[in-house]
């Protein structure tokens, strides 16, 4: 399926997964520092106090990285380039997973990441609620969202109210006069999610889903207390610092800043008059985002710009390394604290915070977060999945694990296939989800 035959929301939308088989799931990571495949099985797992949302288990059997070409922030710059760096990535699991792929589930960085929030009612008239008064007043609040330049990613209903009494988990059957939704709302502008689709299928291959970064991100990092109790995951990657905020097991604001580690890599190859991949070395080895008193002493060599022999390197201290690499990394994590403040959910994050993504891992940068977003800070690595290389288990894969935990949570959204969503309310066991059943038997 397609973008361009736009449908009512205008986006494939992932079938649910089976609780009976297993399934193979293929990703696609396009970022601004790599891109990467990972073709995953994933098998039906029995309930579990270890991860409880996870359905299934995921077992990675084919992965490949590439160094990422023609995107830029997250935006795809020059097709050609992304096309040939998304084929070998793609070629290199396919080969190792001994299969061929047609589908990809892809992340989104691009298109102005907007989250909003709709609230919609229908009246009762003093009647208990039904599955058809769920759907009417979740179809009302996903019709108010609906927007010719923007394409909604996804829909997430986070509350329903009834009568006025908000915080109702499950409001089927009960009585009440007016039921009421907030449904979280995050869209793209569909200019940007077009390119990338086009970037894939001119690789032979289609797009079966799209998933917002934040929200990968958040899916493969956060532990299930965090997610349940309000906590916000902050992405650095290599162009875009993506923000998600989860509270009560649902994903519920979603914000994206152009700034990435790769900033810090200019910023040092212009200030020290470098090249690009020597500055990133230098960042890597000697970059630091906390002050140090020995940082005055240590000489560093710096490889001159120009091929020339008779340039000569030049010498220059540590700290002035540090100084350059602090000015960026504050300016990144000021602006996401303030991004957090401003669209009001603060006190839902209260003080937990997870950073996760390839720029994370620079030395010194929990401490310079935790006294910048005063709050507590740890780093994420994907969480519950086997077959993960060494090499892949750090943060800078976060969001591709992600991506591969999507589909178990696919259900969750308003848009999902029929009778999903309320298959989900209460977890797959209540009212709802028998009635969901019988829904998906009818009709």
């Amino acid at each position: 399926m397609s973008i361009f035959g736009s449908s009512h929301f205008g986006l494939p939308r992932l079938k649910p997964l089976s609780s009976k088989r297993a399934h193979v799931v293929s990703v696609l990571d396009i970022g601004s520092t790599k891109v990467v495949c990972m073709i995953g099985r994933l098998t039906p797992r029995a309930e579990s106090e270890i991860l409880p949302r996870r359905t299934h288990n995921v077992e990675i059997i084919g992965i490949g990285h590439q160094k990422s070409r023609g995107v830029k922030n997250g935006v795809i710059g020059d097709l050609d380039a992304a096309e040939s760096v998304v084929r070998l990535a793609v070629d290199a699991a396919e080969r190792m997973a001994g299969l061929t792929i047609e589908s990809l589930i892809v992340n989104v960085s691009a298109g102005r990441l907007q989250s909003d929030v709709y609230t919609a009612t229908i009246d009762l008239g003093g009647q208990e609620v039904d599955a058809n008064d769920l759907r009417k007043v979740l179809a009302v609040a996903g019709h108010q969202s609906l927007r010719q330049d923007r394409a909604i990613l996804h829909s997430l209903p986070t509350g329903f109210s009834l009568d006025g009494e908000r915080g109702i988990r499950d409001p089927l059957s009960m009585f009440g006069d007016v039921l009421g939704v907030d449904m979280h709302v995050l869209t793209a502008e569909r200019s940007a999610l077009k390119n990338l689709e086009l970037c894939v299928n001119r690789a032979h291959l289609s797009v079966e889903g799209m998933v917002a970064t934040p929200y990968a991100s958040g899916l493969s990092a956060l532990v299930d207390d965090e997610v349940e109790l309000g906590c916000a995951c902050i992405d650095m990657g290599g162009g875009t610092t993506t923000i998600s905020v989860f509270a009560e097991g649902k994903l519920v604001h979603s914000d994206a800043v152009s700034l990435g580690g790769h900033h810090v890599t200019t910023d040092l190859a212009r200030g020290l008059s470098t090249r690009i991949e020597d500055a990133e070395r230098l960042k890597v080895v000697h970059g630091s985002a906390l002050p140090n008193a020995g940082d005055e002493r240590d000489i560093i060599t710096v490889p001159p710009i120009g091929e020339d022999d008779r340039d000569q390197p030049t010498h220059v201290p540590k700290s002035l390394i540090s100084r350059i690499v602090r000015a960026r990394i504050e300016e990144t994590l000021e602006l996401i604290r303030d991004r957090i403040q401003r669209s009001g959910f603060s006190p839902i994050v209260g003080k937990r915070i997870v950073l996760t993504g390839g720029a994370s891992q620079l030395t010194g940068l929990p401490e310079a977060a935790r006294r910048i977003l005063a709050r507590n800070v740890r780093i994420g690595r994907p969480l519950g999945v086997s077959g993960l290389p060494t090499a892949a288990k750090g943060p800078a894969f976060s969001t591709a694990v992600g991506l591969m935990i999507y589909p178990q949570v696919a259900e969750l959204e308003e848009h999902a296939v029929q009778g999903g969503m309320l298959s989900q309310l209460t977890g797959g066991n209540g009212r709802i989800a028998r009635m969901g059943q019988w829904l998906k038997e009818s009709f």
